[in-house]
């Protein structure tokens, strides 16, 4: 689930430090440009020294060594070795070699060809791996910055989010708590409410808080198994949204593969964020069927949606796309759900409810028969 990487991973091993057409050039060009080196040398052989030829064709070697690497280079030197023999050193047109100096001369030019060569592609394997390891430093800097992005969000959130109910069931026990005055049956019960409500809230975002420290802790383990989807939705909660929720599920649903707790945790999100951005006197449905490749969860409300091009930030943690007060929302649900969906292979996918509103529809794989 995590998405850190090991920030030196990428430089350990160079793989491909010269690109394939990068090789393919070289070759073009040794295979090309060392005979027409050697014919414009013959031309002067007879002015020119057998050193400045062999200088000449170093330098084709280095040219071909830049463009493709160590292979080509390799090539570029064993041709221009070739080449100096077979028209520049007696006897001409052959591979013999008179004279211990010529020989000398052309021993000490293949060693420094090869060495260049090999030079020249132990030089491009350190500068991509000085370049994997700058990048990786950037990426690992990215993350550090959005981790930091993050924590400050978490405290900004948390602190937002525990004030409304701490703040309320403080003022509800207060009240309560007061000798002078008599509390009616009904008005005792209000503030009874008050106080189970948002201990509720607070249980959700302490909830909420520990599925997302799972998740970023590679904690989550998912243990799924065949279930029927009815027994699932079952065992949901909702919580005080069980009155504005209707579920429908149809008949001879197969079974899934899922991981109930997880599933649970999943619709409870879901149904909170619909109820929560469904307007007043509209009920959010559950409902289950099948669909083009299964089994179709879908979690449907009828409040102002999300636009398509916003959809994948609302599975951001801490992401709002309003600034209405959500209670103990600190903007975790719909990513625990994204992350708990994930890791039991369960696909979540947005859309447009027709009318409006937004549906999640869940899609667990089919359990085998």
């Amino acid at each position: 689930m995590s998405n850190r990487r090991n920030a030196r991973g990428p430089a350990l091993v160079v793989h491909g430090a010269i690109a394939r057409r990068r090789r393919v050039a070289g070759f073009v060009l040794a295979g090309a440009g060392l005979p027409v080196i050697s014919v414009l040398l013959v031309a002067t052989r007879d002015d020119v020294a057998l050193g400045s030829i062999l200088l000449v064709y170093l330098l084709g070697v280095v040219a071909v060594s830049a463009v493709g690497g160590m292979l080509p280079g390799l090539i570029a030197a064993v041709l221009s070795f070739g080449l100096a023999n077979w028209f520049f050193t007696p006897p001409l047109h052959t591979l013999a070699v008179e004279g211990g100096d010529t020989l000398i001369e052309l021993a000490v030019f293949a060693v420094a060809a090869v060495v260049v060569a090999a030079t020249v592609e132990l030089a491009a394997r350190d500068r991509l791996r000085y370049q994997q390891d700058l990048d990786a430093q950037v990426a690992r800097t990215r993350e550090l910055a959005a981790e930091d992005r993050a924590r400050t969000a978490l405290l900004a959130s948390v602190g937002h989010d525990l004030r409304t109910p701490l703040a309320s069931t403080k003022a509800a026990v207060s009240s309560l708590r007061q000798t002078d005055v008599a509390w009616p049956d009904d008005a005792r019960a209000q503030l009874l409410a008050t106080i189970e409500d948002s201990t509720d809230r607070l249980a959700r975002l302490v909830a909420n808080l520990l599925d997302m420290t799972r998740l970023r802790s590679d904690a989550v383990t998912a243990r799924v198994r065949p279930i029927a989807l009815d027994e699932v939705l079952a065992r949901t909660t909702l919580g005080e949204h069980r009155a504005s929720v209707d579920t429908v599920i149809a008949d001879d649903l197969p079974l899934v593969l899922v991981d109930p707790g997880l599933l649970e945790r999943v619709v409870d999100n879901l149904v909170e964020n619909a109820v929560r951005f469904s307007p007043a006197g509209t009920r959010v449905r559950i409902r289950a069927a099948t669909g083009r490749s299964g089994v179709d969860l879908s979690i449907v409300d009828h409040g102002p949606g999300i636009p398509p091009e916003r959809r994948d930030e609302v599975f951001a943690a801490f992401q709002r796309l309003d600034d209405r007060d959500a209670g103990s929302h600190v903007g975790l649900g719909l990513a625990i759900a994204r992350g708990f969906t994930e890791a039991m292979g369960v696909d979540l996918s947005p859309s447009t409810t027709p009318g409006g509103g937004l549906t999640m529809t869940l899609r667990p794989p089919v359990a085998p028969q």
